[in-house]
């Protein structure tokens, strides 16, 4: 049992970093309970390990007494000076008093103490080790499900992965490797805890910074980001560097940079922006490769009303009003897209505006110029092309039609004179 002990400090120490000293200690406390049940009242009780063989023995101060009236507290002179030679009575002489079969009582007192220990131990040293390392990635293994929650083993330590953290497209599998961010390290009802998140937008920054390291050293900045999880992320980039390309560098070379990161979010789509100070360019790239044709642009409300034609309407707002929603998030502006309005003219009208037209000509009266348009000919140029025999045989017009004609030709050369005209000399 001691060797197993001994065995158990040792596995802890290695495997948990816990210092075996500290470990010792807290075993010591369970085991002087331990003692007091077994031995009993025992003056000044303490318990002792031998950390070479885990012997665990018991030692009580008692005091030197000519007469013993408590043997819990005393101790006769002849059995004093068989352990102390000059012992005095009032001395105090530590004696050991371990019962009978104590080893194995305290043995299990120990590792049920150390067990509680090794908890309150290792939680402190995941808020010392990780309150630093808030903002990383770490690598971890699938361990468990509670409930919606995933418990990631990080080697050490478990860490969190809250079902509010999760990206809602993937299914994780117990044994699986996944990389997560630091969201938090929080004191939970059971002592400080590691929060991962998959969904969180700075996983893509960090990624990025990663991934491309222009963004690492200083030479492109990320502006913004906006990120709906498993789905669409839209990266503002800048860089003040004339000769850099800040999106090119990030998508990298035949875009293998931007393909590793997306490989990484499980195939989410990631929208790599030039951002501008000029907001009407910000949202144009931001919107790309939608086509707008207008912008009203309210300063104070910080609202952008975008007028695109209805073939754009669909590119432009995204499925389900994603593009447009990621658009508001990374520009910081409500942007509201709506389509080009589109007046037609209906058949009447059109009608009605060809008999107009046709009336205007010197000879041809408005009820004339109505047959004529319900007969097909519209404009001048229709008449032009007809015949009066053509015209004739229109039971409305019947005689008429000559002078229409005469009326059509008198109007065509009235026109060619007109366009044909130049300024007289003065």
């Amino acid at each position: 049992m001691n060797a197993d002990f001994l065995a158990v400090l040792e596995f802890w120490e290695r495997e948990k970093g816990i210092n075996r000293d500290v470990l010792v200690v807290a075993v010591q406390e369970a085991l002087l309970s331990a003692a007091k049940k077994a031995v009993g009242p025992a003056r000044e009780l303490r318990v002792a390990i031998d950390q070479k063989n885990g012997d665990i023995r018991a030692f009580a101060k008692l005091v030197v007494s000519d007469k013993v009236i408590s043997k819990h507290d005393q101790l006769s002179v002849f059995d004093a000076r068989r352990l102390k030679p000059d012992a005095q009575v009032g001395d105090e002489v530590e004696v050991e008093v371990t019962p009978v079969g104590f080893g194995r009582i305290a043995a299990q007192f120990a590792k049920q103490a150390l067990m509680q220990h090794i908890r309150r131990a290792e939680k402190q040293l995941i808020f010392t080790e990780f309150k630093d390392r808030v903002g990383e990635i770490v690598s971890g293994t699938v361990r468990r499900f509670d409930r919606s929650d995933v418990i990631i083993d990080l080697g050490k330590y478990e860490s969190l992965l809250p079902n509010r953290e999760r990206v809602p497209t993937e299914e994780y599998q117990v044994g699986e490797r996944i990389r997560c961010y630091v969201k938090a390290v929080e004191q939970g009802p059971h002592g400080p805890e590691i929060i991962l998140s998959r969904a969180d937008p700075r996983l893509v920054i960090k990624l990025f910074q990663l991934e491309v390291s222009e963004i690492n050293d200083g030479t492109i900045e990320i502006k913004g980001i906006a990120r709906e999880p498993g789905f669409r992320t839209k990266l503002a980039v800048y860089t003040r560097d004339e000769k850099v390309d800040p999106v090119g560098a990030c998508v990298g070379l035949r875009g293998q940079r931007v393909k590793n990161i997306v490989r990484e979010l499980n195939n989410e789509k990631v929208d790599i922006i030039r951002w501008d100070t000029n907001v009407r360019n910000f949202i144009t790239n931001a919107l790309a490769p939608a086509k707008l044709k207008a912008f009203e642009i309210n300063e104070e409300a910080r609202r952008v009303k975008i007028i695109v034609s209805e073939d754009q309407l669909s590119l432009a707002i995204g499925k389900r009003g994603q593009n447009a929603r990621l658009t508001s998030k990374l520009t910081g502006w409500q942007v509201d897209i709506e389509p080009e309005v589109v007046v037609k003219r209906g058949f009447e009208e059109k009608v009605a505006e060809a008999v107009e037209s046709l009336a205007t000509i010197p000879g041809i009266s408005r009820e004339q110029a109505n047959v004529l348009v319900h007969h097909g000919l519209t404009r001048l140029e229709d008449l032009l092309q007809a015949d009066a025999s053509d015209l004739a045989g229109i039971p409305e017009l019947g005689d008429q039609a000559t002078s229409i004609m005469e009326a059509a030709h008198a109007e065509a050369a009235r026109r060619t004179i007109k366009v044909g005209e130049t300024p007289v000399p003065s």
